[in-house]
């Protein structure tokens, strides 16, 4: 039993909080992640790229020429660890290699996603962290990386081990005038940090706004945010997956 299922247990005992989803191949995860996170608002046209790590330390990617909402299971990418294509049919994106250097430096790291989502590209626009004022922004209390300096696309080598290193052991991170890079063990864990961030930068955006909006208390901030470091929400990432299959079943195609 997995931690997640252990606290799900205890919290829920033998009963089942909802319908299972049907058995996922990691291509297919990685499809339903795309689509699931297009519509929390990783929706810039062609921009972004999602890596998933495969036990034989190959990995799965997103295709160039697709938008996230219409990835399927079969167009899923595969390549090595220094981005060369091994399978697929279609392109991989050249600027993969922030995810190659990332991985590279970050073992731990089972899934990243980097896109341009709006309101994290506003405070990245900022170079400054949100505030956390709600429940939700507080899901992901850890570190917030800020690389600084946008000198050029993150497709140079340069460029993204600079980034990489400015990142250091972080799992959320805000590339300057460019966008947002989110990093966790897997893709439930990916898609409710990415989820919930992008919402705490809209949040106080909007609270900031109106003025004189109160944060979290830090230690409120730590203890709601502790149990989310190494476990998933119970049951967000399998509802909001049974909601884009019903949408639209061909993603798992």
């Amino acid at each position: 039993m997995t931690a997640t299922d252990a606290r799900t247990q205890k919290l829920f005992g033998d009963r089942k909080i909802a319908p299972a989803l049907p058995a996922l191949t990691p291509a297919a995860e990685l499809a339903l992640l795309a689509r699931m996170l297009h519509r929390e608002g990783y929706d810039d046209h062609l921009a972004g790229h999602i890596t998933y790590k495969q036990p034989d330390g190959t990995f799965l990617v997103n295709p160039f020429g697709l938008t996230w909402d219409e990835l399927r299971a079969s167009d899923v990418m595969h390549m090595d660890a220094d981005g060369t294509l091994l399978d697929g049919p279609w392109t991989i994106t050249p600027a993969i290699t922030l995810h190659v250097e990332l991985h590279r430096a970050r073992h731990d790291v089972g899934v990243a996603v980097h896109n341009h989502p709006r309101w994290s590209t506003i405070f990245a626009d900022l170079q400054r962290t949100p505030e956390v004022y709600d429940q939700t922004s507080a899901t992901y209390s850890g570190e917030v990386a800020l690389f600084d300096d946008y000198s050029g696309s993150v497709d140079q080598v340069e460029n993204a081990r600079a980034a990489v290193e400015a990142i250091g052991s972080a799992d959320v991170a805000l590339l300057a005038n460019h966008g947002i890079l989110v990093l966790a063990q897997n893709p439930a864990m990916a898609f409710l940090r990415a989820s919930s961030f992008e919402w705490r930068c809209r949040q106080a955006w909007h609270v900031e706004a109106v003025g004189k909006g109160v944060p979290l208390r830090p230690e409120v901030q730590e203890s709601f945010g502790a149990y989310f470091v190494d476990n998933p929400f119970p049951g967000l990432f399998e509802a909001m997956a049974r909601r884009e299959i019903r949408v639209d079943p061909s993603v798992l195609d």
